[in-house]
């Protein structure tokens, strides 16, 4: 049996984590209850998950006190731990500054002192404050009951040889028998061992346990758009399958993944009308923050944020009107109702249905959040998340933590569901270069 001391951000990250540490004892600071209980009134995800918080630990005092432990479902105990001053005494002097960081640590290091026969770790997603723990000899660890190794993080696609006489069957038919192991519209290339250049590429299709051809774009594109590479081919693939109602395309700066799902969303909306709406948000960072720093009214303070929506959907419709010969700008789109385009903020609480819905920069979304997202989708809606891991600007997610990652694990046995890893920058050179070099 351990002693696992929670950080305030583990709580507020995970609300769930209390019940998630097996037969081990739970140790809380009395100061993560001031601080989550500071974040109790906000109107965002943090907010909720702090209430969610109060909920639980309110639950288990009615089981007995806090302050001489209570059972656990799992077998453990949970125990709120006070604060005295003269834990400071023990610390380093540069550590002896009263704040709540500060004090959370000397709880952890008076409770390992305190019980020196029993493992006492210390659990918080502050990359700093685990530096700070270890440094005075405290074990420190990330909470990670939903992390992801980006390195093994499931791609989509594979590679798989084959003789030349089943890729010939292949062609002179238009599929084959799905080889085993294969997840659900995983995108596969079959090749000659002898010949590379004899190939092709294809998608398992869950439905009928065979392996198809990648659906071809017409002469026009999707919205003007034509895929530059076989990656492109793919999640474009997926983007317009409407029997596929959520997924997800990883890949570096200018891969293409925002641009290639704004252009099927508005192909699938004002093309084919198979969607009512095209609605594309992206998390205002810090999720679920006031805009009210910013001037002018709410659709000047929002164009920061979404203007590299606005950006994109001005890009194919600009080329898509050079065919079409007729000019509707995003906001006609938008005045037409085919159209809207929001922060994640106003997306909480609704339900969701006959839309083609775009989260963009979801790397940036714990998996508790993609959650609260995903369960937003109604009857009819196709969801698209798009993201690039090692670009986070959360300061509580990382490229294994996030609940874009998260997403891509926990569907990719689903049927319903599709995923693309793209690599290939098709944005420019120079991007492609920076992207790489830097």
């Amino acid at each position: 049996m351990k002693n696992f001391i929670l950080d305030t951000n583990v709580l507020l990250h995970d609300p769930q984590s209390l019940f998630k540490f097996q037969d081990n004892n739970i140790i809380i600071p009395i100061t993560v209850i001031e601080e989550v209980d500071r974040f109790k009134k906000d109107m965002n995800e943090t907010g909720r998950n702090a209430r969610m918080v109060s909920r639980i630990l309110d639950a288990m005092r009615e089981k007995g006190s806090l302050a001489g432990g209570v059972t656990m479902p799992g077998g453990g105990t949970l125990r709120v731990e006070m604060f005295a001053e003269k834990y400071f005494k023990n610390l380093p002097v540069d550590l002896r500054v009263d704040n709540g960081d500060n004090r959370i640590i000397a709880v952890a290091q008076d409770v390992r002192d305190r019980f020196p026969d029993t493992v006492t770790i210390f659990v918080t997603k502050d990359s700093n404050l685990r530096i700070k723990a270890d440094a005075i000899g405290l074990i420190a660890e990330d909470y990670e009951s939903d992390k992801v190794d980006i390195q093994d993080l499931y791609s989509g696609t594979r590679s798989i040889e084959m003789l030349p006489e089943a890729i010939d069957r292949f062609y002179g038919q238009g599929w084959l028998e799905a080889p085993p192991g294969l997840s659900p519209n995983e995108f596969i290339t079959i090749v000659d061992s002898s010949n590379p250049s004899h190939s092709a590429i294809c998608r398992n299709d869950p439905a009928n346990s065979r392996i198809v051809p990648v659906r071809k774009v017409p002469k026009e594109g999707i919205w003007s758009l034509f895929p530059r590479n076989r990656e492109q081919s793919f999640a474009l693939d997926v983007l317009m399958d409407d029997t596929i109602k959520l997924v997800t395309l990883v890949g570096k700066a200018g891969t293409g993944k925002t641009l290639m799902a704004i252009a099927a969303g508005l192909h699938k909306t004002a093309e084919e009308n198979i969607y009512n709406r095209l609605l594309v948000s992206r998390p205002v960072f810090p999720m679920g923050k006031d805009l009210g720093f910013l001037p002018g009214d709410i659709e000047e303070k929002l164009t920061p944020w979404m203007q590299p929506i606005f950006d994109n959907v001005e890009l194919l419709i600009s080329g898509h009107e050079s065919e079409k010969r007729h000019s509707k700008g995003y906001k006609e789109l938008m005045a037409m109702g085919l159209l809207d385009i929001e922060p994640l903020t106003y997306i909480r609480g609704r339900s969701i249905p006959n839309q083609y819905l775009i989260v963009d920069e979801a790397q940036n979304l714990t998996p508790h959040e993609i959650k609260t997202i995903v369960t937003r989708v109604g009857e009819g809606t196709k969801i698209v998340l798009t993201g690039d891991p090692y670009q986070i600007d959360n300061p509580y997610v990382d490229s294994s933590s996030n609940g874009l990652t998260y997403l891509v694990e926990k569907f990719k046995g689903e049927r319903i569901a599709a995923h693309v890893t793209l690599t290939k920058g098709e944005r420019s050179e120079l991007a492609e270069l920076a992207a790489n070099l830097l």
